[in-house]
């Protein structure tokens, strides 16, 4: 889902970063307003989270789409009710189908909750999505910032942040994950408006759209 405007907290807390940084003040005037993306929370926006893995926003799109539009698909227990045939077709490869089956079972066992999740710290929620298997540290930081809205959550590990952070800061090459996560530091407590920012940078450049600007609005 994407929104046209950012709530006015969030709002508020942008104009106090781009204060900080005069680097990221210049963004909105080129790019356009940032638009505020959301995802749902629970099983559906960690889903999400593994269609996007390591593929195009369009393919994902494309791929979300079509899962979206298989009964039960979105709720865990739906899903694991549903046979790999029914995924494959949907676009999930095997090693997703897997993943998402985690996923299921990690939210049919109870070992993630939705509430449970939202209650946590931003590490400990990081950590509990992560020990998933196929829910890696990008997973999760992506869905605490989306669905969770969180502010100071910066996912390092993502290849278009480098890239507009080594624009925005005139380096030579993309930073790595581990110089991109000490360059945010000078971003806190607002890393993750700064990784939204980065994001809408991203696009304006190279003029690729957001996954969630291709993708289905809700059912």
């Amino acid at each position: 889902m994407t929104f046209p405007h950012p709530p006015a907290a969030a709002r508020a807390a942008l104009q106090l970063l781009v204060a900080a940084d005069p680097d990221l003040a210049g963004i909105e005037a080129a790019a356009g307003p940032l638009p505020w993306r959301r995802r749902a929370a629970g099983f559906e926006g960690l889903l999400q989270a593994i269609v996007g893995q390591q593929i195009s926003n369009q393919a994902a799109a494309a791929i979300w789409g079509r899962l979206r539009a298989v009964p039960g698909a979105l709720q865990a227990q739906g899903l694991l009710a549903l046979d790999e045939a029914a995924l494959r077709a949907a676009g999930l490869s095997r090693p997703k189908v897997a993943h998402a089956r985690s996923l299921a079972a990690a939210f049919a066992d109870g070992t993630l909750e939705e509430g449970a999740l939202a209650a946590m710290e931003d590490e400990a929620a990081i950590a509990a999505i992560a020990s998933v298997r196929g829910m890696g540290r990008w997973s999760a930081e992506v869905y605490l910032l989306f669905a969770l809205e969180r502010e100071d959550v910066f996912p390092a590990g993502d290849l278009a942040l480098a890239g507009a952070a080594a624009d925005l800061k005139g380096l030579a090459a993309r930073p790595g994950p581990v110089p991109l996560r000490a360059l945010a530091e000078g971003w806190r407590p607002w890393r993750g408006l700064a990784a939204r920012l980065l994001w809408h940078h991203w696009r304006h450049l190279t003029g690729r759209p957001a996954f969630d600007d291709l993708s289905p609005g809700p059912r």
